[in-house]
């Protein structure tokens, strides 16, 4: 086994006490970055064809 797998397993995921958390904290970060990704991904996709990008020709500023 190489030494970063050792470390990795001795660090991360020998005990369940902080694997489980490890495992929380991944997900939860996976899931905000993947969230974040896709939504530029579409924005750049879309572009000038959102509301946001065309209210301004349909709403009156008073």
């Amino acid at each position: 086994m190489s030494a970063l797998a050792s470390t990795f397993y001795n660090a991360l995921v020998k005990r369940n006490s902080v694997f489980v958390p490890v495992i929380f904290t991944g997900a939860f970060a996976f899931s905000v970055g993947f969230d974040i990704g896709i939504t530029k991904l579409w924005d750049a996709r879309n572009q000038g064809k959102q509301w946001k990008d065309i209210r301004a020709k349909y709403i009156e500023e008073e």
